[in-house]
């Protein structure tokens, strides 16, 4: 047993992953299974969507309460723009994350359209709290 392993119970090699012949300690081997990235960005897209929401109706309830201004009423609008052109932005990625195993990557266009989006969004959001 090594010096960093001595008293701590474990074996050697224990923790990283692999052991003997390649296999992991969840019994596969070789790389991991393909189908479960897509799984995970579709449920991060879903979150992000759900956060986008949640920014999105507090923007709208913060401009609308008391006495709206045409400027507060400007802001919402465009708040509520970017959320629904981020909500189709990550439906169609979601939508394509579901049709096959390996879904082809994000463009880059779209990457930066969804990322401008979210960035909007939540400067306006902010200004409008604020």
């Amino acid at each position: 047993m090594s010096r960093g392993e001595a008293g701590t119970g474990r074996e050697p090699g224990a923790g990283s992953g692999a052991g003997a012949g390649g296999t992991s300690r969840h019994g596969t081997t070789g790389g991991r299974d393909p189908g479960l990235q897509p799984e995970r960005t579709r449920l991060a897209w879903r979150r992000t969507t759900l956060a986008g929401t949640v920014a999105a109706v507090l923007a709208v309830r913060a401009a609308l309460h008391g006495e709206p201004s045409p400027a507060s009423i400007v802001a919402c609008a465009v708040c509520c723009a970017l959320w629904v052109a981020f909500l189709l932005l990550a439906q169609r990625r979601i939508l394509a994350l579901a049709r096959t195993a390996r879904p082809a990557p994000l463009p880059a266009r779209q990457a930066t359209a969804a990322a401008l989006c979210a960035v909007a969004l939540a400067v306006c959001a902010a200004a409008l709290v604020v």
